[in-house]
């Protein structure tokens, strides 16, 4: 008999894991799926600092153990390295197929998140993990005293630059506009900081390798000027992120760009079906809207629950 489920999270994230925090708490029966670890893309952040509750900041692997265990001590149960393989609609609730097993809920909330995007240029596939990254804080250390890139303009690009300087002796930060996206307090450490070096109004069309490793980037100007050539030994590339929508591109209204349509309470267009998260149509993709978006999908999941569950009943005394 398949196992059956209240609510059933799939992804650990921010999102994901207040969402079963929530739940759990309100005594449903929930399961969080992670492909991975729970904690999403926080765990590869050194320190998280506009997260309420830390003057200090906190470190992003510390934050995410802390709200799987509170989750975890309302009853939350976590299922790491359980990728759902499908979700498909049956009655009034849905199937997922996890570890090869069926599992049914009447619920269900998408907090997939969302993964790096990809410049597309010749040697980024070729040299990946031989120079090309999309985290600093995982690689950072392996270029210690080397020069690297950081390809991007937003608060991601601008942070990983500050970062990177911890032990790159020197840092360019590319960006294809004249001006950087990030806010004005990150683009003032960035600018303060002698280690980096801006390179404006310049794209990538290649990254150039040579023995199996990273050895320069072209970058070609937006303006006309001419192309220049950077030596580096690695390329960090923050230029956004797509959303992991996949499981539900035939379930629910999706935006052009693939991530999932929802209104304030996370609701998608499909009764049972909450999205939360960068997965989401949401613009502001933060830890905080994140934990926000998870908390108002859980809260209404539960009361659609609590409908249902008084539709029943009324069925069956009638």
């Amino acid at each position: 008999m398949s196992e059956i489920l209240d609510i059933a999270v799939i992804g650990g994230g921010p999102a994901g894991m207040t969402a079963a925090l929530y739940a759990a708490r309100a005594r449903a029966r929930v399961v969080v799926f992670e492909s991975a670890m729970p904690g999403g893309q926080i765990v590869k952040t050194e320190l998280v600092e506009n997260y309420p509750a830390f003057p200090d900041g906190v470190e992003g692997a510390v934050l995410g153990e802390a709200m799987q265990r509170q989750a975890e001590r309302f009853g939350a149960e976590f299922r790491s390295f359980s990728p759902v393989e499908s979700l498909r609609r049956e009655g009034e609730g849905f199937v997922l197929v996890a570890d090869e097993d069926e599992i049914t809920a009447k619920a269900v909330i998408l907090a997939t998140g969302a993964v790096p995007r990809k410049l597309g240029v010749p040697g980024e596939d070729e040299f990946t993990g031989r120079g090309v990254s999309w985290c600093a804080t995982c690689d950072g250390a392996l270029f210690r005293g080397k020069v690297v890139a950081v390809v991007g303009g937003g608060d991601a690009a601008a942070q990983e630059a500050e970062f990177l300087t911890k032990f790159a002796s020197y840092v360019y930060l590319v960006h294809r506009r004249d001006e950087l996206r990030a806010t004005e307090c990150l683009q003032e450490v960035c600018v303060a900081n002698p280690l980096i070096e801006y390179r404006l109004s310049r794209t990538v069309s290649e990254i150039v390798g040579q023995d199996g490793k990273v050895h320069g980037l072209r970058i070609p100007s937006t303006k006309g000027e001419p192309e220049e050539y950077l030596e580096v030994s690695g390329v960090f590339i923050f230029v956004g992120v797509d959303p992991m929508s996949e499981l539900v591109k035939d379930l629910t209204e999706l935006t052009p760009a693939g991530f999932v349509k929802v209104d304030h309470e996370g609701r998608t267009s499909v009764p049972g079906l909450w999205a939360a998260g960068d997965v989401t149509d949401g613009a502001l993709k933060q830890v905080v809207t994140s934990v926000g978006q998870g908390a108002a999908a859980a809260f209404d999941a539960l009361h659609y629950l609590d409908l249902k569950a008084m539709e029943a009943r009324a069925a069956e005394s009638a």
